[in-house]
């Protein structure tokens, strides 16, 4: 493992792009790991890149990560440091990204954990093409959860940027007992092999309905976004409504079921208006607030947008765009994830983006900034910065007794 104070250097989404990646990009990879002192190094200087000067004891500078990532995927598992088996604890604060580089190279994911969000370890590659059968390139956007129901951690990704059904991949799904993994392929086969309601079967992510215990799967590019029910054990999915009929693959069955009576309704389409790509769900005061991604992925105006509904299931309205390009700082953000400290209203926006003057698809980089509402539960713009946001601890410092209450 490399351990990272960091704030520097550089750092994939989905779609396409041919290019090489920056061989500077892999002459710092190599500086990082020869220069690693006992698991850490120093903060190198940012390459290719301006900022305020950021104190790194107390605040992470952004990027984040070093080197080439993006679809950014933070998790949170507290469980690490609240442990009591000798050997076990971990921290609390993950980010899984994807590699970002040519779709031929991108075969393996790395992870990193942070005790506060400002110092990471890098966990190298903790899924890889070996451990999947089926996938060949094209490894992409991870989402991790750890199941409630066998206390174990289900790394979703998509692999081969399948084109039609015709194709081999989509959406698979590997398991491990740790965050770090190793990861193994979970089924031996892709979850989702096939477009439904035209959506292609990349950009995962799974969400954990805290009104009833319920996961779905909420996916989809190519402009469409279905929303499934998963089973507890992550092997397949439950359908919405109609009685399943033991004659009809559910892998053909969507909402558009005309062609085949009483199909089990396994895929919901919930896209919203200028959906591209990225899905994201959250809840916070009873509204399901739903994110994703708009624009293209290898241009300056790549944000992400968001609505706000009642249920998992929608409808959703576009309300407008919350993350974008500051010509000051950085282009191309999207593709983000949110973290949510426990018991508090704070909110950390974790994405990509990509560094000014960068024309290279592949380089982009891992970013985290505040993310904050207004009285009325709307999500303000998010300011994306150079300095990134304070250390966090966990679990919160005890209440000093001696302290005056807070009004």
């Amino acid at each position: 493992m490399l351990t990272i104070s960091t704030a520097t250097l550089i750092a994939g989404c989905c779609m396409t792009c041919s290019e090489l990646i920056d061989p500077m990009s892999t002459a710092i990879t190599s500086v990082l790991h020869s220069a690693a002192v006992n698991g850490r190094i120093a903060d190198p200087e940012p390459v290719g890149m301006t900022g305020s000067s950021v104190d790194r004891a107390t605040r992470d500078g952004n990027p984040v990560l070093p080197g080439w990532y993006a679809d950014p995927e933070v998790a949170f598992f507290p469980e690490g440091v609240t442990t009591k088996e000798p050997g076990a604890t971990f921290d609390p604060f993950w980010i899984f990204p994807t590699y970002s580089a040519p779709y031929d190279e991108q075969l393996f994911f790395d992870a990193f954990s942070s005790p506060d969000l400002v110092h990471w370890t890098k966990h190298p590659r903790v899924l890889t093409k070996e451990s999947v059968s089926w996938a060949r390139r094209a490894m992409w956007a991870p989402s991790v959860v750890r199941n409630v129901h066998d206390g174990r951690y289900y790394f979703f990704f998509g692999a081969n940027d399948i084109q039609s059904n015709e194709e081999l991949g989509g959406i698979g799904v590997a398991v491990a007992d740790h965050p770090a993994g190793p990861y193994r392929d979970h089924l031996g086969e892709p979850l989702i092999d096939r477009f439904h309601n035209g959506a292609q079967p990349i950009d995962q992510f799974v969400f954990l309905d805290p009104a009833d215990g319920q996961y779905y799967l909420i996916y989809g590019g190519w402009r469409h976004c279905n929303i499934a029910r998963l089973a507890d054990d992550f092997t397949g999915f439950e359908p919405f409504e109609k009685p399943m009929r033991t004659d009809v693959d559910p892998r053909d069955a969507d909402m558009k079921t005309d062609s085949v009576e009483d199909a089990p309704v396994i895929f919901r389409e919930i896209t919203p208006e200028g959906y591209v790509e990225g899905p994201f769900m959250f809840v916070r005061n009873g509204k399901y607030y739903f994110m994703w991604s708009e624009g293209g992925w290898t241009g300056p105006n790549y944000s992400v947008a968001y609505a706000i509904a009642d249920s998992p299931l929608g409808p959703f309205e576009r309300i407008g765009k919350i993350l974008q390009q500051d010509p000051e700082v950085a282009t191309g953000a999207g593709h983000h994830s949110v973290l949510h400290i426990p018991d508090t209203d704070d909110y950390y926006i974790v994405y990509h983006r990509r560094p000014l003057g960068e024309t290279n698809g592949n380089h982009r980089v891992v970013c985290i900034d505040r993310m904050t509402f207004d009285e009325n539960g709307k999500i303000n713009p998010v300011k994306i910065t150079f300095e990134g946001v304070d250390a966090v601890q966990w679990p919160p410092a005890p209440a000093d007794q001696n302290s005056p209450p807070k009004p």
